[in-house]
């Protein structure tokens, strides 16, 4: 269900080649997490002067927000190649072993979802990042001998959407940590006017504040949103208008096509609104246990939760209490619908006793 979702925040097919158009290529193009981006640019100018690799440093925060643009941005910004891999596709240590043996000097390996590492690859880390090297295992059992192989100096960027997986070992190894906050409205209507210019894009003021507050301050989604809109305006105007025309976008255009997209104005979708509207409509506001949600609105329990839910409680619409999942006063009101009285009270109601 997520992997169709416009407002999804993880990374799709449809994004590949619109999203290396958009990114920005310097520190100084990229917007938004300024208190992230000068913490950067201090310590890549200082490695540039030493002459040496920067620190390892980790990224951290919901998808989207910009960390494999940031590690894009660090290679070009210390004129370094950068080598991308994942955790998951990293299946044995040697597979690991196999990239950091090939790395040269300064490089920077990018490691995205580092969280999801192998717990082998992961111990062969430590020692590649501390003292960089690795000790390549040849032959088995007990006649096997561990060779050291001593590797360049190289900076590894670590990505992760969940940093309280990582163990601490692992943590503790990266000399700078970041972690990425999701955008204000301000900040994505400054991501969707860069887009728009890059794409060549006219486009109203008012149409840029309508997907900026749609966009679940995310900028992915809001580049996402801005190319559907495109696509309806291109759509519409198809019918024997010019191409300039097509490529001006007003706010009736971004209404009418994310109404289409069934987005709404708090970037809710159709699923956020369904789950919503069965927490108010079947069970009056809640409590509700995850799994009876879940069939009431026909999806896996694992898709509400970690889908839907995470915006719905980070905006205020639902909240989790010890009894189940509540509607609150924000989420009775966003459906049009008068909240019951008292509604504040039933946060604080205790479990019952087991």
């Amino acid at each position: 269900m997520s992997d169709d979702r416009l407002v999804a925040p993880e990374f799709s097919q449809d994004d590949s080649a619109a999203e290396h158009a958009l990114r920005p290529k310097t520190l100084d193009d990229f917007i938004g997490q300024h208190r992230v981006r000068d913490q950067i640019d201090v310590l890549l100018s200082a490695a540039r002067s030493r002459g040496s690799a920067a620190d390892h440093i980790l990224l951290s925060g919901p998808p989207g927000l910009g960390k494999t643009t940031l590690a894009l941005i660090l290679a070009s910004e210390m004129q370094t190649p950068i080598r991308i891999t994942s955790g998951p596709a990293i299946t044995h240590a040697g597979d690991l072993a196999a990239i950091l043996s090939s790395l040269v000097e300064g490089e920077i390996l990018f490691l995205d979802e580092i969280h999801r590492l192998p717990r082998p690859a992961e111990e062969l880390l430590y020692l590649a990042m501390e003292d960089f090297r690795v000790d390549v295992v040849v032959g088995k059992g007990p006649g096997a001998t561990a060779i050291p192989l001593q590797l360049p100096r190289f900076t590894l960027v670590g990505a992760t959407t969940r940093a309280g997986l990582l163990p601490s070992p692992l943590r503790d190894r990266f000399g700078f940590t970041a972690h990425l906050d999701f955008y204000e409205s301000t900040e994505l209507a400054e991501v969707i006017r860069r887009s728009a210019a890059l794409l060549q894009l006219t486009i109203e003021e008012e149409a840029v504040l309508e997907v900026a507050g749609r966009s679940r301050g995310t900028p992915r989604i809001a580049n996402r949103l801005l190319r559907r809109v495109r696509d309806y305006a291109q759509v519409r105007t198809s019918g024997g208008t010019s191409a300039k025309a097509a490529n001006a976008l007003t706010h009736s255009d971004a209404m009418a096509a994310l109404e289409m997209y069934e987005v709404d104005e708090k970037g809710l979708d159709r699923l956020d609104r369904s789950v919503l509207t069965a927490l108010i409509e079947r069970f009056n506001g809640g409590p509700v246990g995850l799994s009876t949600l879940a069939i009431a609105v026909g999806e896996e329990t694992e898709t509400v939760e970690a889908v839907a839910e995470p915006f719905l409680v980070r905006n205020g619409f639902m909240a989790r209490t010890p009894r189940g999942r509540i509607a609150t006063e924000l989420g009775w009101r966003h459906l049009g619908r008068t909240p019951p009285a008292g509604i504040a009270t039933l946060f604080d109601t205790p479990a019952p006793n087991a």
